[in-house]
């Protein structure tokens, strides 16, 4: 009978696939299901079949599964390779049939073999994903700006550190804007590379099916000596209250800054346009400066604040030899992986000037699971608090206090964008 476990087949699907491929991804996403020509020509150009895992029933397309490579930075600036996972569906007549826990297996087996590091992915649903050993290791915050409510000076005409703010347009984005995100994410842990692609998407020169485009400003902060700190890009709508006020509302698409003083700026220059009454923040890290730049903080209110990027550690070693440490110390790890990627028992030894972690037959200061270990490898997760919810457990009294001295970062960790 069609539709039992031994009929339907989860493989890397061929070019010819691709547009089945797209009618299952769009069902997935409750999108209308019927895909055009654009669109499949489009996604031929990004999708490359040997990481594009599908599930076929009767030939039908049922499951979709995606990856491609990507650099996520770790805490210190240094990136690590990554196995970026997306576009993930399984159709609703096919669900609770194990066809996710099968193309997972098979990609994250694929990502250890590669010599990736992490696997990375943006958890539409919080409960999904920890059974396949990822753990959410950064989180993203919304704020809405009551701009009359903020106490700015309404006579504000420009920076007064000797910068200025100046409108751009997008063939100036892409030419400014991928050296001003590198140098972002050389110092944002959490911060993942952006293609070329990204670009030409964001900027308007390559318009995708399904996605309205709105021609956005571009503003750029460039401090005393003419360098460029800073890139916003944003759209306005237009609405008039009943007593002929203007209401309108500035909407972030992206905020670059690499100084405190770039991103002051570009906020206070939204909060300034005339007819602008609200600011939307759009995704910023939980720790943002923003509400704390303006005199009256309650006038920035949190409109979502919620989990973001998920990671699972495929090389513990290498992942915790990558990033950097707030102190001296050392730790022995019991890392649990209940699908045999990684983990074990290791001695971390961690200083200034650089960590080694190795095998040991020591006995453990704490055990975790390599989902909780992700949670924390970012320095957002206090190990205390997993100690305390029953997540880590703490076989040496004050295991958890070194652990959180030692992997903890004080600024929260960020990732810009979705993918």
């Amino acid at each position: 009978m069609t539709g039992r476990r031994s009929d339907i087949d989860v493989r890397l699907i061929t070019e010819a696939e691709i547009p089945d491929w797209l009618r299952a991804l769009n069902t997935g996403f409750l999108r209308t299901p019927d895909v055009s020509d654009r669109e499949i020509a489009d996604c031929r150009s990004y999708i490359v079949p040997s990481r594009t895992l599908g599930t076929f029933d009767a030939h039908r397309c049922v499951a979709t599964f995606r990856s491609f490579p990507q650099e996520l930075t770790a805490v210190g600036g240094t990136p690590v390779p990554a196995d970026a996972i997306t576009n993930v569906t399984v159709t609703a007549t096919h669900r609770r049939r194990g066809l996710l826990t099968r193309m997972m297996a098979q990609e994250l087996a694929a990502a250890k073999e590669r010599g990736d590091v992490v696997a990375t992915l943006i958890a539409a649903e919080y409960p999904i994903y920890g059974r396949y050993g990822f753990g959410p290791a950064t989180w993203t915050t919304k704020w809405t700006v009551d701009v009359p409510r903020a106490g700015l000076d309404p006579r504000w005409s420009g920076p007064e550190d000797g910068g200025r703010i100046d409108l751009v347009d997008s063939e100036d984005v892409r030419k400014i804007g991928p050296e001003l995100h590198e140098r972002l994410r050389r110092i944002q842990p959490g911060a993942v590379n952006r293609t070329e692609r990204w670009w030409q998407v964001s900027t308007g020169a390559l318009r995708v099916d399904r996605v309205a485009w709105t021609e956005p400003f571009h503003a750029v902060y460039r401090g005393a000596d003419g360098t460029v700190e800073g890139l916003v890009t944003y759209v306005c709508d237009n609405h008039w209250g009943d007593a002929k006020q203007p209401l309108d509302t500035a909407k972030v698409k992206d905020l670059i800054a690499v100084t405190p003083a770039a991103e002051r700026a570009l906020w206070r220059h939204l909060c300034s346009i005339d007819w602008i009454t609200q600011v939307k923040s759009g995704r910023r890290a939980p720790d943002d400066l923003l509400p704390l730049f303006l005199p009256d903080p309650r006038a920035a209110r949190i409109t979502t604040q919620a989990d973001f990027l998920w990671v699972r550690i495929l090389d513990v070693v290498r992942a915790l030899e990558a990033r950097t440490y707030e102190g001296a110390g050392s730790l022995v790890l019991e890392i649990v992986d209940r699908d045999g990627l990684t983990g074990g028992r290791l001695r971390l030894e961690a200083a200034a000037d650089g960590a080694s972690c190795t095998p040991t037959t020591q006995s453990a200061d704490l055990t975790l699971e390599v989902g909780e270990l992700a949670a924390l490898w970012l320095g957002d997760e206090s190990a205390v608090r997993l100690a305390a919810l029953g997540r880590v457990q703490e076989e040496r009294a004050g295991a958890a206090r070194v652990a959180d001295a030692l992997l903890r970062t004080s600024r929260r960790p960020w990732c810009p964008d979705m993918f």
